[in-house]
């Protein structure tokens, strides 16, 4: 090499400016250096491959198309050399000191018709290159272009300052090799369990051959008859493959096995289980992504823990870029595992940029509908495998999909059909919204639901006891999310859904003429008790009247419409939430004994107040002065 033959160029001003940004900020996690330059070396292969289809000669001698990495102690580097399409000196100057061209564009503008389609798979070489300079001091580039004479390669060398500097060499291979001369407090990269745990983790699934050199156990010789005292890991002359070489999710539907499925959902999501069901589509449009999205059979331990991390892996043109990307998910389905490939994002995508991105937007929206689909269709389903794999989906994930009724407005109607609950007729979680409505009686012109902590509570509520004697079916919901997602939800198919438990009963059509003059009556006959209940507990409830909604129960609580239940305002204060001061309604049942000896007591107060505190124990509450209860009951007894 002489002086002559070497050319001096200053970087861009913008490479100038980023490099710093890029190798210290952007690049949080250094060992993405590997993924990048892999990721690069991968696209220069899937170029030649668009470009050999015209032009045949660019393959040389050398089909193949693969990617290698090489370790050299020796000198303290790390070698990505790739077979593709390489890179001529001009275009070594124009894309390794310019981040704004990074070749691909003007690639890209060179293809026309169905091309344009099929390589949206071909990623950028800009960015991502400049990610060595997080391990190395000085990086050294050699390339030749695909069809070009063995003369015609260039030397790029920078040591990421202001500089770089180009020569022609010669180069028998087509493709390029990027050497990293790496810096002393990165010399653990020249590890090969290192690097092949790196290369596992983020470039398993690209769709080439990764490469290195095959090591061999060496012992060291010794005298016959002597044993073997050590010995240590040589590098032979064979190269090996360490990646799968093929992502699963980019092949046909129809070349991949269910035992295949299941086992990339096991080294996917580190479950031992099978998953319950999965979903695997090549989604076209103005966003094209690949999904490839599974259900569990058990839910995590810290589904219902705020710093648990839940999202699916995201990968951009088969290139791992970040797992837990829960902006590609709702909320409310961050129980399932799986992949999406897209076509359109960024490699060096940010969280950041995920919550702000329309793409992402697009691709949630879409796992959302895709595993609704999926639900839906298990529900839906004869074959009694589906059945009972939709039955333990929703024992497992059944609350957490409750809380799509608040958090996703589109696909409301999608999420309250997959619901299931026990009824007043029936202890198993298995009712459906529709099941109930079939069953409806005649003239019944609401769906009847109560929320409660539990499910023996629910079904034991004062609430059922006019239901129950009329025949009336309620649905009981009895999981702590169902008092506020019913919060968002007023109708199921055209029928109005009512919590029994707030406004005064109205039965319609199923009250007859007869029950309705003996309310008026019994409330105008009651009306000095009710009004003396009222002085007595006005610190305790909003308002006392008569009611026909109790048989055996001397008296409820009620909540206005469009207040909070005492269950919701419990939960949101133990949540450590302020709630403004709310009280609720006591009914009386005028039939009742304890309720007509009211009327001449000598203790109304005394007695007053065990007929709230008892109708707060019956909706699952406390006391709010247990000692006092406690002491008024015993007074009652013992007079």
């Amino acid at each position: 090499m002489t002086e002559q033959s070497v050319e001096k160029h200053s970087f861009q001003a913008e490479v100038a400016q980023l490099l710093h940004l890029v190798t210290h900020s952007l690049y949080s996690n250094p060992e993405i250096f590997l993924r990048e330059l892999i990721s690069n070396a991968s696209d220069a292969c899937d170029k030649l491959r668009f470009e050999g289809i015209n032009h045949p000669e660019f393959y040389e001698s050398d089909p193949e198309l693969r990617v290698r990495v090489s370790l050299n102690k020796d000198n303290n580097t790390l070698t990505i050399s790739d077979n593709g399409i390489g890179l001529s000196q001009q275009e070594a100057i124009d894309n390794l000191g310019t981040i704004a061209k990074s070749g691909t564009k003007d690639f890209m503008s060179k293809l026309t018709g169905d091309q344009k389609s099929d390589a949206q798979l071909i990623g950028q070489f800009g960015v991502g290159f400049y990610s060595g300079f997080i391990v190395a001091d000085k990086i050294t580039v050699e390339s030749r272009r695909a069809g070009t004479a063995s003369h015609e390669g260039v030397r790029w060398i920078s040591a990421g300052t202001g500089e770089f500097e180009v020569e022609q060499i010669d180069k028998a291979s087509r493709g390029t090799d990027i050497i990293l001369h790496l810096r002393e407090d990165a010399l653990d990269y020249l590890e090969t369990y290192k690097v092949k745990q790196i290369i596992n983790r983020y470039s398993d699934h690209i769709s080439l051959p990764i490469q290195m050199q095959k090591e061999v156990w060496q012992t060291e010789e010794v005298a016959e008859g002597e044993e073997p005292k050590g010995g240590q890991m040589v590098k032979t002359d064979e190269w090996e493959a360490i990646n799968s070489a093929s992502a699963l999710w980019t092949r046909s539907k129809n070349d991949v096995t269910e035992e295949q499925y299941v086992e990339f959902y096991k080294n996917l999501s580190h479950d031992f289980e099978a998953p319950l069901a999965w979903s695997h589509n090549r989604v076209e449009g103005s966003t094209e992504y690949t999904q490839l999205l599974y259900i569990p059979g058990k839910a995590a331990a810290d589904l219902f823990t705020r710093e648990a991390k839940a999202g699916i892996k995201l990968y951009v043109k088969r290139v791992f870029i970040m797992d837990d990307a829960d902006n590609l998910i709702p909320n409310y389905l961050r129980f399932v595992q799986g992949v999406v490939d897209s076509a359109d994002l960024p490699l060096n995508v940010s969280r950041e940029l995920l919550q702000e991105s329309r793409d992402v937007k697009t691709i949630r929206e879409g796992n959302a509908r895709r595993i609704l689909t999926m639900l839906d269709g298990l529900a839906k389903s004869e074959d009694e495998k589906d059945q009972e794999k939709f039955k333990q989906f929703y024992q497992e994930f059944g609350a957490v999909i409750k809380e799509g009724l608040g958090e996703d407005v589109g696909n409301r109607d999608r999420i309250l059909k997959l619901l299931r609950y026990a009824t007043s007729n029936n202890d198993e979680i298995s009712t459906s919204l529709a099941d109930y409505k079939s069953r409806m009686k005649e003239g019944q012109k609401a769906i009847y639901y109560v929320t409660a902590e539990s499910l023996s509570a629910a079904k034991n509520s004062p609430q059922l006891e006019l239901f129950k004697k009329k025949g009336i079916e309620v649905l009981l919901m009895a999981d702590r999310v169902d008092e506020w997602s019913m919060n968002f939800v007023h109708e199921f198919d055209g029928t109005a859904l009512q919590n029994v438990s707030k406004g005064a009963v109205d039965l319609g059509d199923l009250q007859d003429a007869e029950e309705k003059k003996a309310l008026e009556a019994a409330a105008e006959q009651f009306k000095p008790v009710v009004e003396k209940l009222s002085d007595s507990l006005k610190d305790k409830t909003k308002e006392v009247r008569v009611t026909t909604r109790l048989v055996d129960s001397p008296a409820c609580l009620v909540t206005s419409e469009g207040e909070l239940s005492p269950q919701l305002i419990r939960m949101l204060q133990q949540a450590g939430q302020a709630i403004p001061e709310s009280k609720p309604i006591l009914e009386i049942n005028p039939e009742h004994p304890l309720v007509q000896k009211l009327e001449n007591s000598a203790q109304f107060d005394d007695l007053a107040n065990v007929i709230f505190d008892q109708a707060v124990i019956a909706e699952g509450g406390l006391p709010e002065n247990p000692a006092e209860y406690v002491k008024r009951i015993n007074s009652l007894l013992l007079k």
